[in-house]
């Protein structure tokens, strides 16, 4: 029997250090995590610690002829920096090395183009790749004579350099028209989430923390759930049913990462900005990760970047039941924070008790009387409060009731 495999693409992978006790290495095995996840395999290491990253070459002079040597011993078929290069690093490096040069965004890219399933994914991630490409059709060499200038061939493709500046400006143009409708559409579907009353809660993170596991325990949305980078790009909103009869719709997002390419936040603007218009942040944090501090530092700039301001936010310390140690984590940032395990369930119940009581603050308890002509208000105060005692007298319906400011002024009419 023969046996027919994909041979994986081998590379280099290269960082500057730009000062002591920066997370350089650590970068940089995130960096690994990120080629294999995007089918790449990685044949070495290479740290230059430099107070600053060459402008011309990112690394110095000397690296690169230790690169060269690299590469002929480990038959690497090229190399990926750990940061994003401008068109002429690319260029330059492309030029003196003679192989092909990657860098941190466009194993970013390449990975969204792969997990992208909706058209709206998959119209973002193109559109991310193509505004990449485009600044730099001339610094990509070689990488753009072949199929894909990415790892494999996945991603929108390339052309003849000589008209691809003039192709991609086509295609950029379409896919911003066409993802324009589907903002439109996402703007529809917010409204008449607002309109129905029901808050939102959307679930943040840094990449693999457990944001699908945990979504997936809450509500049994059926999410996709894997131990990698980024394995669910496309954000997924369902109903939970709280203590008391209340109801929130919890919404995925896109996993954060450091060095978040700005290309994807630009790109992906409309998905992000779910978090930006939920009524609360949910802040999935890998408590097993001995980097957890350094990643919730992340989210939180990422959230600011993005305008997510002056939210009520509840961090969830996930994982915990493959922690290895029991010193207890901190938020200072967060309102909550609650210890989980979303694969084995263990914590679920004090989040949706926190969430019902985060409701409940945003409402009113009232102690009223309802006349029989005005019985129909109840259902309002069933769908969007949280009905505690009723009775029927006489004279009309007794409740006891936390109610929202808008249904508490028609109480009386």
């Amino acid at each position: 029997m023969i046996r027919m495999e994909e041979a994986k693409e081998r590379f280099l992978l290269v960082g500057v250090s730009e000062q002591d006790g920066d997370d350089a290495k650590d970068s940089i095995e995130e960096l690994k995590a990120l080629a294999e996840t995007a089918g790449a395999q990685s044949v070495g290491i290479l740290i230059q610690n430099r107070e600053r990253m060459h402008p011309a070459t990112y690394v110095g002079k000397g690296k690169i002829e230790e690169i060269r040597e690299l590469l002929f011993k480990t038959d690497a078929d090229g190399i990926i920096c750990d940061d994003e290069l401008s068109p002429a690093q690319l260029r330059n490096l492309s030029d003196l090395l003679e192989t092909k040069v990657m860098d941190r965004t466009l194993v970013i890219l390449d990975i969204f183009a792969m997990r992208a399933s909706t058209s709206e994914g998959k119209i973002q991630a193109e559109l991310a790749q193509l505004k990449y490409r485009a600044a730099r059709l001339v610094g990509m060499g070689r990488a753009m004579s072949r199929l894909g200038g990415g790892i494999g061939t996945r991603g929108p493709g390339e052309k003849k350099l000589e008209t691809d500046r003039r192709l991609i400006g086509n295609r950029i143009s379409q896919l911003k028209r066409e993802l324009s409708e589907v903002r439109r559409h996402r703007e529809i579907t917010r409204e008449q989430r607002i309109r129905s009353g029901i808050p939102v809660a959307a679930i943040v993170g840094y990449t693999n923390a457990g944001k699908s596991t945990f979504l997936n325990a809450m509500t049994g949305a059926g999410v996709l759930e894997e131990d990698m980078l980024f394995a669910t790009l496309d954000p997924t909103t369902r109903l939970l049913e709280l203590p008391g009869r209340q109801q929130i719709l919890l919404t995925d997002t896109v996993g954060f990462i450091r060095k978040l390419p700005h290309h994807l936040v630009e790109a992906f603007q409309s998905t992000l900005e779910e978090a930006k218009y939920a009524d609360y942040i949910l802040h999935v944090v890998d408590a097993s990760n001995k980097d957890a501090d350094m990643q919730m530092h992340i989210v939180y700039e990422t959230l600011r970047r993005l305008g997510v301001e002056d939210k009520k936010i509840v961090t969830l310390f996930n994982k915990q039941d493959a922690r290895e140690d029991g010193e207890a984590l901190h938020d200072f940032q967060a309102d909550h924070t609650i210890a989980v395990s979303a694969k084995y369930g263990s914590g679920l119940d004090q989040v949706k008790n926190v969430l019902a009581l985060l409701l409940r603050e945003e409402k009113i308890l009232v102690e009223r009387l309802i006349p029989y002509q005005n019985a129909g208000v109840l259902q309002l105060v069933r769908k969007q409060g949280e009905l505690l005692e009723e009775s029927y007298e006489e004279n009309g319906i007794w409740i006891r009731a936390y109610v929202p400011m808008e249904v508490y002024g028609k109480l009386d009419s």
